[in-house]
């Protein structure tokens, strides 16, 4: 029988999605549930996996409830996930033995200092992370989570010791309750996340693991971005799981982003700027990550990334916290109400600052406010600041890479803001292309699936159903060189 569909699971930061995509890439049908967000001290920040799982199984439920299909018209099932969020649990007993550990917490930036404070291996600790998994020592990474939790939750390290515990990203841990604990599994673009895994060598790494005191049982078997890893079972039909990628390694593929030096940003919670660099990794010399884009038919392509923590998290700020608006999609109407930000500048470092400074101290400011500052200065003032940080990693990449390039493929559901997207071509001096399809990060895990089962024949074949929605072209503004100088006179002052 011709399966008709695929299922990408886009499990996110704050919901979970299941889109069924057709082979010509139309989305059929979309069903999303959002989970709480726990913050039980500073700086630390925290899910409930089960609650996760669940609102991940409705999700899929309900999708194919809403496109009035049947579990045996999906051909297999992709997946996508926020990436260094950690979840441990027990083996036997299928439970968590504490809450999800998110990519924004901060808790073990102490465990990177004292890290980087050791200086007894032959290169400093710091260099010898950076140098064998192509990443910056910093608490944004799953390795010193699995620590904290295995240091901090009672009996945890004895389980570990005893191999009754399991480690996860998100993509491991709803593979194994997919497959009812069959496969313990994740592919290189989400292990090269971890502090753990050596991207020359292809696996899990001894030196790093002795240095984080992380026991090697716990960890998942590597598989593959494309590859029939096992099926899961729903509505009692058996359906492959064929597709794993971390969500911006998966928006990269998406944006069919196969060439070096080809590069797309994903607008989420935080912003994600990622370039192609082949099948070599470039070690970056500007605070940039080396990281994995994606492994299929057994060849890996390498890429560079640079994270800005707080992008969309952001405007759920300034609605969340300060109620200058009521929903997120308020703040294009708020900010085009005033022509410019009034001098007013936003440092949104709201969980510290990544790339290139990777700060994880660094706090929030808003600067140059007066009396005529209005709500539309400082929502402008945001957007402005979400270009102007994703404009800071463009620079570090080209100089990385020793290109300019001059189109920048945006996803992501701030992307369809279309007055962030004029300021972001504004600052950057290049054409900015959204896509008809911004759900970039679900298409491409749709795509790695498809692939590997052959519902997909090729890359050719998925080539043609990527297509242009929107150009923004850089327009002459008086206003950028302030906004620049402005920037680069403020952000100083926090990092210095």
């Amino acid at each position: 029988m011709n399966k008709k569909y695929i299922l990408a699971l886009d499990a996110g930061t704050t919901s979970s999605r299941s889109i069924l995509f057709d082979k010509k890439g139309n989305q059929i049908a979309i069903s999303q549930y959002e989970f709480e967000q726990f913050f039980p001290n500073k700086g630390w920040v925290e899910h409930d996996p089960e609650e996760i799982w669940k609102t991940q199984l409705k999700s899929i439920e309900e999708v194919i409830k809403l496109a009035k299909i049947s579990p045996k018209d999906i051909d297999s099932i992709g997946i996508t996930n926020q990436r260094e969020t950690t979840v441990i649990w027990n083996k036997n007993t299928g439970k968590p033995v504490y809450n999800a550990i998110v990519w924004q917490d901060r808790r073990t930036a102490s465990i990177c200092d004292a890290l980087i404070k050791d200086n007894s291996a032959h290169l400093s600790v710091k260099e010898l992370f950076q140098e064998k998994t192509g990443l910056i020592l910093d608490a944004y990474f799953s390795g010193t989570k699995i620590k904290w939790i295995l240091d901090n939750v009672p009996n945890a390290r004895d389980s570990a010791n005893n191999n009754e515990l399991a480690f996860g990203t998100i993509d491991t841990w709803l593979i194994w309750k997919l497959t009812n604990g069959k496969h313990h599994v994740t592919d290189p673009s989400n292990a090269s996340r971890t502090l753990l895994y050596n991207i020359h060598e292809l696996k899990w790494d001894d030196e790093l693991l002795k240095l984080l005191d992380v026991p090697l049982n716990i960890l998942p078997n590597l598989c593959q971005s494309s590859e029939i890893i096992g099926e899961a079972e729903i509505f009692n039909q058996k359906i492959r799981v064929a597709g794993i990628a971390g969500d911006q390694q998966a928006a990269l593929f998406g944006q069919l982003c196969f060439n070096p030096g080809d590069v797309k940003n994903t607008y989420g919670t935080g912003c994600f700027c990622i370039m192609n660099t082949g099948e070599n990794p470039v070690k970056s010399k500007n605070k940039m990550l080396t990281t994995i884009g994606y492994q299929i038919n057994g060849k890996t392509t390498y890429a560079i990334e640079g994270s800005v923590f707080v992008a969309g998290a952001l405007v759920q700020w300034l609605r969340d916290k300060l109620g200058i608006i009521k929903t997120a999609s308020e703040i294009e109407a708020l900010a085009s109400s005033e022509k410019d930000s009034g001098g007013v500048t936003f440092i949104p470092s709201l969980s510290g600052l990544a790339a290139p400074y990777w700060d994880p101290h660094a706090t929030g400011n808003i600067m140059g406010i007066t009396r005529d500052t209005t709500k539309g200065h400082i929502a402008r003032a945001a957007l402005e600041a979400i270009s102007l940080r994703c404009k800071e990693v463009v620079v570090a990449m080209e100089k990385d890479s020793n290109t300019k390039f001059n189109t920048l493929k945006v996803d992501g559901g701030a992307s369809n803001n279309n007055l962030l997207m004029q300021i972001q071509a504004n600052i950057l001096e290049s054409n900015v292309i959204r896509p008809k399809i911004t759900e970039t990060t679900a298409l491409g895990a749709a795509f790695l699936a498809g692939l590997a089962t052959g519902y997909f024949k090729n890359i050719e074949a998925i080539k043609n159903i990527w297509e242009k929605d929107k150009l923004f072209k850089p327009q002459k503004d008086s206003s950028i060189e302030e906004i620049n100088i402005l920037w680069n006179k403020r952000i100083n002052q926090i990092i210095n």
